[in-house]
């Protein structure tokens, strides 16, 4: 018997039939021999942690833009975050933790530089609305490994289609990644705003801090808490109905104080500017694009080549081209 077989016969025997089994994986897009020492999920999982998309997280912006302390929250912190959240409830709840680390560490590959505001900049500039999700989807279906995409499961993939929008996971292990993303930013975009001074414990309305408490910690805690008390047994994951009240609360509270801050939000216009500029400059200069784009655009387009091609920036590579293409250098004799 092979590692990947013990571990397979360990999930048959330990987790319930709700939860996703890898020996009763879909499958990939493309079959593949598996794996002796691993499962097909656990597969996946090093494909996105070895993937150029994951590595380029760490320098994309989560809500605050280019903040000059180290301490603020990067993408790819905020998908760390989420993956603990994630697992620790997968091990409480008695799903599979592998599948639900996999779909964490994914869900946010399709991420714009600036955050949100990228999001924004690009969805005006197609002709069909862009969403990271849609495009997180897209980076390991499609772009990632020179076109040829990680092949990943299923059910990982589509637990990273559906983490956002209107769509739910096939899988709990998928509605719990989308429950444990919206708890991992909601509280840690309290966290970085106190550290910003943008907010004062004081401010937070006392309807959530009745329930949540003034610590970090203790705010995740309270939610992962009734998350699984609350999901435990059931074909559905879920938080008690006052714990969604105070969540809706608190997103409220931050779209108002932070989301929407222009004392936050001041140099989003700036950040948006780069990337629709940017666009245009490809749009006209194709031959300024890297060769692997080459396909994409004989195949989808001009405008989905560049914009797979922005997406993936950085927001110091997307500010360094902006000042390569559009900034006068200095003369210099020679």
């Amino acid at each position: 018997m092979t590692l990947r077989e013990r571990a397979e016969k360990w999930e048959q025997e330990r987790l319930p039939p709700y939860a996703a089994h890898a020996a009763q994986s879909r499958g990939r897009i493309r079959a593949e021999e598996p794996c002796p020492a691993r499962t097909c999920f656990q597969r996946d999982i090093d494909r996105i942690v070895h993937a150029k998309s994951f590595r380029r997280l760490m320098h994309k912006t989560q809500v605050f833009l280019n903040p000059g302390s180290d301490h603020y929250r990067t993408r790819m912190i905020h998908t760390l975050e989420v993956s603990r959240i994630a697992r620790t409830a997968a091990r409480a709840l008695s799903l599979n933790e592998d599948l639900a680390e996999g779909i964490a560490l994914g869900h946010d590959l399709g991420h714009t530089p600036f955050g949100h505001a990228g999001e924004s900049a690009l969805s005006a500039m197609m002709p069909d609305k862009f969403t990271h999700y849609q495009q997180s989807l897209r980076v390991v279906d499609r772009l990632e490994q020179g076109g040829k995409g990680l092949n990943l499961t299923f059910e990982t993939r589509d637990g990273i289609a559906c983490h956002s929008g209107p769509v739910r996971a096939g899988t709990l292990e998928g509605q719990l990644v989308h429950k444990a993303d919206r708890i991992a930013y909601l509280t840690a975009d309290i966290d970085d705003a106190l550290r910003a001074g943008v907010l004062a414990t004081a401010d937070i309305p006392s309807s959530i801090r009745e329930v949540l408490g003034d610590k970090h910690s203790g705010r995740i805690n309270v939610f992962v808490q009734d998350l699984i008390a609350s999901s435990a047994g059931k074909p559905e994951i879920t938080l008690s109905p006052p714990l969604e009240s105070v969540m809706a609360q608190l997103r409220a509270f931050l779209f108002a104080r932070i989301y929407r801050n222009p004392e936050v939000k001041g140099e989003e216009a700036k950040a948006v500017d780069i990337l629709q500029k940017l666009f245009v400059y490809y749009l006209s200069h194709p031959d300024k694009l890297p060769p692997d784009t080459r396909p994409i655009w004989e195949s989808e387009g001009a405008e989905r080549a560049v914009c797979d091609y922005i997406a993936g920036m950085t927001d110091r590579y997307a500010v360094n081209r902006f000042e390569e293409i559009f900034v006068p250098r200095g003369w210099e004799r020679t």
